[in-house]
């Protein structure tokens, strides 16, 4: 029994350890199953193993085709390389490793494509907008053609698609291409037409392989609406001159060039600009001249016929037949012959009064200059031209006119909302002033216009005003003040001379509204903080000036700031703060009165003659405190039935013949109104014994003393609270005395 049991142990290790060799021993390659690669490129297969030191390697391919790859193998790892990869790579390979006894083996599909290039796009012709043209997408050396797609758009627009699936399979690259005919239009400019090639690769993760060309339409247009204008007509005369513009549309916009049109039709190239000027022209200058339109389309030609004629003698005088001239000014009159070759010129007044002026003749003409023109040049001048046997005459009116500077605005004074303002608008030396007109405007409206139609006496230069009053107002902030000067000169010319001067307005706005913020209260107790705040309404904003009142009237400036601090008040901070908003328009007032109160101290309760007196002695009870003014006084008598409040007079009550029952406590309360302090004594009153014949001289002295020593007090209370106090009592008939 033991000896099977040898056995059967013996025989289970075997075929453990055959076991655990065959799970070690596995091949992997990678990549696995299936992979693809581009006709071209390079690709690398990897066969390793695990689980076998010096394992050997083989290669093959299912149909046992050769490899047309090279092997390198190391170690446990062996590697097939294509490169470059081609057709005959398009198999199943097979790795196959031996280690020892055992032999594993793994495949892998190799499929091929090639995709190498972007589509391209081509056009039969130019793109013109009408004409139809074929636009072609070719995808270049694809395999496998079968898997091709190809679509075209213009913009978003598929214009067609094409699918290759039914291509019969060969294993050769071809190009393969779309074609789809349009017409284009004028909306096309700028659009992409996109040629899209796709070839579907069957792979695990069914790769989409895509590539896209993106063109950029330019369309154009061959030249039409050729025109042309001629300046000043087509006819013409000898010497004189010709501007001739011409246009054509087209896209790209077309080149102009001008020619001539021979007697053998043969067009004889001017210019290459769109305007041709012709001067000094001749009557052999008269013919066809023609415009053509050329872009990369096509081109378009107009013509016009230009007629020159034998040109007559004519005269002619320039600046013109009336001409303005300022005093000071120097004006030139030329005189030219037209049509005459050796003319003869003589200048005159029409009056015959002296010229004024230097003559110059030069050829076919003759100048006249006025330097410095004054009055005396105000005439019409005539110049004479004789030619051969003909005399022709031309005449020039002067016009003498002074309007050199632009009005000057002055103002009453500063601009302020509600005030009114005079302004004075003036015009200097100014001639002829009765052709003169000012008008006044605030922004877009007329304050004021007037006429200097008044007549001339004299011929002088003179200086002209407007003066008017208006009202400001803050909405004329912004808004300018313009004078405008006119000088009409009658027939000279259609438009006045005009002058004008502008000075923007700014409205000032008096301080007002000032308003006092006290925080927290004007009334406060000694050592307490307190702001005051001031604000104005105003245009420039005004500044605030703080100031205190002083005893004599005077204001005592303080602080600049909007808002005056006091961190920790004294009692001599009491009084009256004044706050001026001011600014270049006025000043705008506010005062407020502050009140800074003390806690009452040093309250102090006497009894005069002492607190233990005899029955029928006058007794007198006084209150003071020392150093509060305005404080309320209360004497009261304590008793069980209710404190019985006593008439003070200046915080002192008299009790005259003592009776048993003014005995008790008395009490002194002062008040203000941040707070109170008491003090109370008591009053202790012995009876007499009863003998009508009896009569003390102690009692007749003391009924004398009292009648001195008590007006004597009320003296010494009365200067004590003067001098230390401050203040003074005052008799209040209810409850209590104010101080």
């Amino acid at each position: 029994m033991p000896v099977k049991m040898v056995a059967v142990f013996g025989a289970s290790t075997v075929l453990w350890i055959l076991f655990a060799v065959s799970q070690a021993f596995k091949i992997e390659i990678s990549p696995e199953y299936k992979t693809i690669a581009q006709i071209g490129d390079s690709m690398a297969l990897t066969c390793s193993t695990t689980g076998c030191e010096s394992p050997s390697f083989s290669w093959r391919t299912q149909i046992d085709s050769p490899l047309n790859a090279k092997v390198r193998t190391e170690g446990s790892k062996s590697v097939l390389t294509m490169e470059p990869v081609s057709f005959e790579n398009e198999h199943s390979y097979l790795c196959t490793a031996t280690c020892g006894s055992g032999k594993l083996e793994r495949s892998i599909h190799v499929d091929i494509y090639s995709f190498p290039k972007d589509p391209e796009i081509q056009f039969s012709g130019s793109l013109e907008v009408g004409k139809p043209v074929t636009v072609k997408c070719l995808a270049p050396d694809i395999y496998p053609v079968y898997k091709l797609e190809i679509d075209l758009f213009k913009g978003d627009q598929l214009m067609n698609s094409k699918d290759f699936s039914s291509e019969e399979m060969t294993k050769s690259l071809e190009t393969k291409s779309l074609e789809v005919t349009f017409t284009p239009v004028i909306e096309d400019i700028g659009k992409a037409l996109v040629c899209r090639a796709k070839l579907h690769i069957d792979q695990i993760d069914s790769t989409l392989k895509e590539r896209e060309t993106v063109k950029e339409l330019q369309v154009y247009i061959s030249p039409r609406n050729t025109t042309i204008s001629v300046y000043p007509s087509t006819r013409l005369h000898e010497g004189g001159a010709v501007t001739m513009t011409c246009s054509s549309e087209g896209l790209p916009a077309p080149e102009i060039f001008w020619s001539r049109k021979l007697d053998n039709e043969v067009l004889q190239l001017l210019s290459g600009n769109a305007t041709l000027t012709l001067i000094a022209m001749r009557m052999e200058d008269s013919g066809i001249y023609v415009c053509k339109g050329v872009n990369l389309i096509g081109k378009d030609t107009a013509e016009v016929e230009l007629v020159v004629q034998e040109k007559p003698f004519i005269v002619d005088i320039s600046p013109g037949s009336q001409v303005a001239a300022q005093v000071g000014d120097s004006v030139v009159l030329t005189c030219a012959a037209i049509g005459c070759d050796s003319p003869s010129f003589s200048w005159r007044t029409q009056t015959d009064s002296p010229l004024n002026g230097v003559v110059r003749n030069e050829g076919a003409k003759s100048t006249l200059v006025l330097s410095s023109v004054g009055f005396e040049n105000e005439h019409s001048y005539l110049c004479a031209v004789t030619c051969l046997q003909r005399t022709l005459e031309k005449r020039t009116q002067v016009e003498v006119y002074s309007f050199p500077e632009d009005p000057e605005i002055e103002m009453s004074g500063p601009l302020v909302h509600g005030r009114p303002v005079t302004v004075n608008c003036t015009v200097p030396n100014v001639y002829p002033f009765d052709h003169l007109e000012i008008e006044l405007l605030k922004g877009e409206t007329t304050l004021m216009k007037k006429y200097f139609l008044e007549e001339m006496g004299i011929k002088s230069l003179e200086t002209k005003s407007l003066e008017t009053t208006f009202i400001p107002t803050t909405e004329d902030t912004g808004k300018s003040l313009v004078c405008l000067a006119r000088l009409h000169s009658g027939e000279m010319e259609s438009e006045p001379k005009q002058r004008q001067s502008a000075q923007p307005l700014y409205v000032n706005v008096a301080p007002k509204e000032t308003t006092i913020w006290v925080s927290p209260s004007p009334v406060l107790e000694e050592g307490s903080p307190v702001n005051l705040t001031c604000s104005s309404d105003g245009l420039p904003a005004p500044k605030i000036l703080w100031s205190r009142q002083l005893n004599n009237g005077e204001l005592q400036p303080l602080s600049e700031n909007t808002t005056l601090t006091f961190m920790s008040t004294k009692r001599e901070d009491s009084g009256i703060y004044v706050c001026d908003g001011i600014n270049q328009a006025g000043t705008s007032r506010k005062s407020v009165e502050l009140i800074i109160q003390v806690s009452p101290k040093d309250i102090q309760l006497t009894v005069f003659p002492s607190k233990s007196v005899k029955e029928g002695d006058t007794v007198i009870i006084s209150c003071t405190c020392g150093n509060v003014p305005e404080t309320w006084i209360i004497l009261k008598k304590k008793a069980k039935t209710g404190d019985m409040v006593l008439k003070s007079v200046d915080g002192s009550y008299t009790i005259r013949q003592a009776q048993l029952q003014d005995a008790g406590i008395y009490e002194c309360e002062s008040k203000t109104e941040v707070g109170s302090q008491l003090r109370s004594l008591t009053l202790d009153v012995k009876g007499r014994e009863h003998n009508k014949d009896y009569f003390s001289p102690e009692l007749l002295a003391l009924y004398c003393a009292s009648s001195l020593v008590i007006p004597a007090i009320g003296m010494i209370v009365y200067f004590a609270r003067k001098a230390n106090m401050k203040g003074s009592y005052s008799l209040v008939e209810a409850q209590k005395s104010k101080v």
